[in-house]
């Protein structure tokens, strides 16, 4: 059955609950709560420091000869996308997580989810290194893997007709790159997102800016990853319009 055959199929059922999430989502959600939970409320406040010095992602490190350093250089490009500075951080980002990576996991499954995570928060990761070369500042959070989300469901979740599919969109085929950036609901979106973080990048402060600066150059890393480079975790059996 082709795609759009598929997608007419689903669209005459009910839709699914809302919170109808991939297991791996929600392993993916448990797994950030439960390591904010050990970071606040297991460690004693030295040990909380040390955990996140360890796991946490710092541009300093790669400015210095990665032979004479211990081996965090290479892990925290990933483990800082795990850790969040405070409720209302991982509350946000859960959210957006939930929303925007639903019809990504369904699309891609469970392996292409995990290595899209990884290189999507690497991605983020030295894009923020690339503005902040040489600093010694401290990135957490999984907003960079939101991001990279966003932008990979904009190549198929956004329908012509307009709106966000998030029950059947991950049955459209893939839009090219220069197709996606001709739907006018991916531009009012993706104009949309840029502005909240060139607002932020300028210090409007928003949502969760009481846990620190944010970081608003891994977001835009993050999102030209997933738009940019969708294609190559994409199942073959999709077709691009």
């Amino acid at each position: 059955m082709a795609p759009d055959d598929a997608f007419e199929e689903k669209e005459r059922r009910p839709s699914p609950p809302a919170f109808n999430l991939p297991g791996i989502l929600l392993a993916s959600l448990a797994l950030l709560v439960g390591l904010y939970v050990v970071q606040e409320y297991v460690l004693t406040g030295d040990q909380r420091l040390a955990f996140i010095v360890e796991l946490a992602f710092t541009p300093i490190r790669y400015a210095y000869p990665l032979a004479d350093q211990s081996y965090e250089w290479l892990w925290t490009p990933v483990t800082y996308s795990l850790l969040h500075g405070g409720v209302e951080h991982i509350a946000f980002n859960g959210l957006w997580l939930a929303a925007f990576g639903a019809p990504v996991v369904r699309r891609i499954g469970t392996v292409r989810y995990l290595l899209f995570w990884v290189f999507s928060a690497a991605a983020s990761a030295f894009f923020h290194a690339a503005v902040h070369w040489g600093e010694e500042t401290l990135l957490i959070g999984a907003s960079g893997v939101v991001s990279a989300l966003m932008g990979a469901a904009c190549r198929f979740a956004f329908p012509s007709g307009g709106g966000y599919d998030r029950n059947f969109g991950h049955l459209h085929p893939r839009l090219s790159i220069a197709r996606a950036l001709s739907n006018r609901t991916v531009l009012m979106f993706t104009g949309m997102w840029l502005a909240g973080n060139v607002l932020i990048a300028v210090g409007l402060p928003l949502i969760g800016s009481d846990v620190g600066e944010i970081a608003w150059d891994a977001h835009i890393g993050g999102f030209l990853f997933g738009f940019l480079l969708f294609s190559l975790f994409d199942p073959i059996r999709y077709r691009e319009l």
